[in-house]
C-alpha cells in the first residue's frame, strides 16, 4: 500500500513551459504534434471543451496532458481503473512531470498528504476515479485549490449507447455546470455515431472542439479464422510470434484451461480474470509489463488498464460483443507504432451463445443495443471485404480503398458482378418502407411462410421470393457487404431497421456497377503474412533492449517506462553518438535525456566503434 506523495527531482524547469510546443519537446520528446493535436491542445490551453476521439496509440493523453502542464493549476482526471490511473502516473513521473492519484490502494496518510499537495498547487495532473469526482467532499476540496482543467478518459463509458457504460460516469455531466469556468476534455478511442452525439449531451460541453480522427490502426493486420481447434490454433500462431501477446477469452474456466495447457507447453504466461484476488491480478499486471511473461490469458477484465506499448499481437479465442470492444482490445497491440497483428476466432456456436447471454441479460432498450452492437461485431466476422474497410465504415470513416495488410486482402474473395443481387436487396427494403430488420427482409426475399408476413400483406410484394434460391446465411452476407460498402445503414436506434442511403439510388437505377464477394461461408487458415524486413539494425535493437530491462530493474519501473520499443528502434536507425543527436530521437525528451541518455549513447558509441 502506498503510504506516501513521491516526487522527481526531473521536474520541467517553468522557463520551459513556455507553449504546448516546448512541453511537446522538452518534456515527452517529440518534434511534431500528430494530425489535429495541436488544434486540440491550443483549444483548451486557451480554456475550451472538447471531445477527442483518436485510436489507442494515438496521442489522446497528450491533449490533456500537456494543457496540464501549459495551464495554471492542477488538472484533474477522470480514469476508470486504478491499474491505469498507476500507470499513467508512473510515466508522468519519469518524464519529471508532479503527477499522483488519489484511489483505494493508498491509506489515510496518503491520501492526506496528496489532498494537502493539491491545495498547495505542487501537482500537474490529479488522477481520480468517477465516484470520488462526485463526493460532495471533494469538491468542497476542489474549490479550495486551483484547477486547469477536467479530463474524461473513456467518455464512451457516460453513454447509454456506449459498449462499456457505467452508471458512475453519468453523473460526470454535473461537472460543467458545478465549474462552469473551468475546461473539461472528454477522450475516447471507441464511439459509433450515436454514442459520440451522446457523450456531447451527457457531458454538457460548452461550445466543443470535436476532434475526431481516423480510427485506422495501419500497423496491425486483422485476420479471422474458423475455429475448428481452438487450442491448436492457438498453439501454431503463438508460436509464429515474436514478443508479447494477450488471449482473450470470455470465461474463467477457458482462461484457466488455456493457461494451464500453454504453461505446460513452455510459455511464459499467466491467466488474469475476475476471480483472481486483487494481489495475485496486481502481480500478472506487473509481471506482464516488466517483460517477466510473454503471454497473458485474460478476460475481457484485462488490458484497459495496460500502457504496455510493445504489445506485439492481440488473439481472441472467443468473439467479442461488439465492434467497439473488438476495436478497444486488439488495438493493445501496436501501441509503439511498430508492426502488429490480431486474430480473431470465430463460428457460429459462439455467436449463438454469446446472442443468448445478451437475450437472458438486460431488459428493455440496453437488451436491444447489446444485441445490435453484436450483429455488427458478426458482420465483421462473416466480411469478405477489407476488413479494415468494414471497421472505419462502422465508425462512419467510409473508405473505398483496400488495405492490403488484413487476410481478405492477402488473400482476397473471388469477386463477381453484384448489380442485380444488390437491387433485389434494395428494392425489398425499399419495399418495406425502409423499417424492416435483416431477418425479415432476408425472410421476404426468401419467400417464407410465415404469419407475420401474411398479416403485414408482404407476402403480397413484387421482391417476396425473389431470393428463394438462396440460404440465409447467404443473404446475411449480402446485406453485410452491402452496408460495408455504404449502400445499407443499420439504425440501431429503431430496432435495427435497415435504411437506404444516397449512395443506393444509382445502383436502383441500375446505373453504377456492383462488385461483390462470393459469399465463403466456411474460413480457412491464412498463412501468416511476410512481414516486411525493418530497416534498421536488429543486432542493435537487441543490445538496446537489453540496456533498457537493466535501467528499468535499476530504476523499479517497466522497461517501456525508460523508452519504448519504436524509441529503440528510432536509436537503432538514426545512430545518435552525442546528446544533441539522441534528442532527435522520437520520444527523447530532456528528463529522459538526463537520466538515461549517457548509458544509450556510450552503447552505440561502442557498438559503430566495434563494427566499422
Amino acid at each position: 500500500m502506498t503510504t506516501a506523495l513521491a516526487t522527481t527531482e526531473f521536474s520541467p524547469e517553468p522557463d520551459n513551459i513556455v507553449s504546448p510546443e516546448n512541453v511537446l519537446k522538452n518534456v515527452f520528446g517529440y518534434g511534431e504534434f500528430r494530425d489535429g493535436q495541436g488544434e486540440v491542445i491550443h483549444h483548451v490551453c486557451n480554456g475550451g471543451d472538447a471531445l477527442v476521439l483518436l485510436p489507442t496509440g494515438g496521442g489522446k493523453s497528450l491533449c490533456y496532458q500537456i494543457p496540464a502542464l501549459v495551464r495554471d493549476g492542477t488538472a484533474i482526471v477522470v480514469s476508470p481503473l486504478i491499474s491505469l490511473m498507476q500507470d499513467q502516473v508512473e510515466q508522468l513521473k519519469a518524464l519529471g512531470v508532479k503527477a499522483d492519484y488519489l484511489n483505494s490502494t493508498l491509506d489515510a496518510e496518503a491520501q492526506a498528504n496528496i489532498n494537502d499537495a493539491l491545495i498547495a498547487g505542487k501537482l500537474d495532473l490529479l488522477y481520480v476515479s468517477p465516484e470520488r469526482l462526485m463526493q460532495y467532499s471533494f469538491q468542497q476540496l476542489l474549490n479550495r485549490a486551483e484547477i486547469a482543467l477536467f479530463a474524461i478518459d473513456e467518455a464512451h463509458c457516460v453513454s447509454h449507447w456506449g459498449h462499456d457504460f457505467r452508471q458512475d460516469y453519468r453523473a460526470l455531466g454535473k461537472i460543467k455546470s458545478r465549474f462552469s469556468h473551468i475546461p473539461v476534455i472528454g477522450l475516447t478511442a471507441t464511439a459509433d455515431t450515436a454514442t459520440q452525439a451522446d457523450i456531447l449531451n451527457q457531458l454538457t460541453l460548452h461550445e466543443p472542439l470535436v476532434y475526431k480522427g481516423s480510427f485506422d490502426r495501419p500497423n496491425i493486420r486483422y485476420r479471422v479464422m474458423s475455429k475448428y481447434k481452438a487450442f491448436d490454433q492457438v498453439v501454431s500462431y503463438v508460436k509464429q510470434q515474436e514478443g508479447s501477446g494477450i488471449i482473450y477469452c470470455n470465461s474463467r474456466a477457458k482462461v484457466d484451461d488455456l493457461r494451464d495447457k500453454l504453461f505446460r507447453l513452455g510459455f511464459r504466461c499467466a491467466a488474469y480474470h475476475a476471480g483472481m484476488d486483487s494481489d495475485e491480478r496486481e502481480l500478472v499486471q506487473r509481471q506482464f509489463l516488466n517483460d517477466k511473461i510473454d503471454i497473458v490469458v485474460a478476460t475481457v477484465a484485462f488490458g484497459m488498464g495496460i500502457n504496455k506499448s510493445n504489445v506485439r499481437y492481440v488473439v481472441h479465442h472467443d468473439v467479442p460483443r461488439s465492434v467497439e470492444s473488438y476495436y478497444q482490445e486488439t488495438g493493445r497491440a501496436g501501441r509503439d507504432g511498430l508492426e502488429s497483428e490480431a486474430l480473431l476466432l470465430f463460428d457460429e456456436k459462439d455467436a449463438a451463445r454469446v446472442r443468448q447471454w445478451i437475450e437472458q441479460g438486460e431488459s428493455g432498450d440496453r437488451n436491444h443495443i447489446e444485441l445490435q452492437k453484436f450483429a455488427a461485431m458478426e458482420a465483421f466476422s462473416e466480411a469478405q471485404t477489407c476488413r479494415r474497410q468494414v471497421l472505419l465504415n462502422y465508425f462512419s470513416q467510409f473508405s473505398d480503398s483496400a488495405c492490403g495488410n488484413c487476410d481478405i486482402c492477402l488473400d482476397p474473395p473471388k469477386m463477381v458482378d453484384g448489380l442485380v443481387i444488390a437491387q433485389k436487396a434494395l428494392s425489398c427494403i425499399l419495399r418495406l418502407s425502409q423499417q424492416a430488420s435483416s431477418q425479415y427482409v432476408i425472410d421476404v426475399l426468401r419467400g417464407k411462410q410465415l404469419r407475420r408476413l401474411q398479416e403485414a400483406g408482404h407476402h403480397q410484394l413484387s421482391t417476396y421470393g425473389i431470393g428463394k434460391d438462396k440460404s440465409d446465411s447467404y443473404w446475411h452476407n449480402i446485406l453485410n457487404q452491402l452496408v460495408h460498402k455504404g449502400l445499407i445503414r443499420v439504425d440501431i436506434t429503431a430496432h435495427a431497421s435497415l435504411r437506404l442511403t444516397e449512395a443506393s439510388r444509382p445502383v436502383l437505377k441500375g446505373e453504377v456497377p456492383v462488385q461483390l464477394a462470393v459469399p465463403r461461408l466456411e474460413f480457412k487458415p491464412d498463412k501468416k503474412a511476410k512481414q516486411a524486413n525493418a530497416n534498421y539494425d536488429r543486432t542493435l535493437f537487441t543490445r538496446l533492449k537489453h540496456l533498457r530491462k537493466v535501467l528499468a530493474e535499476e530504476n523499479e519501473v517497466p522497461p517501456y517506462v525508460v523508452f519504448s520499443d519504436a524509441t529503440l528502434v528510432d536509436m537503432a536507425c538514426k545512430l545518435p553518438v552525442t546528446r544533441n543527436t539522441l534528442l532527435e530521437v522520437s520520444g527523447v525528451g530532456q528528463t529522459k535525456l538526463e537520466r538515461y541518455g549517457d548509458a544509450f549513447i556510450k552503447l552505440i558509441d561502442d557498438y559503430i566503434s566495434r563494427n566499422d
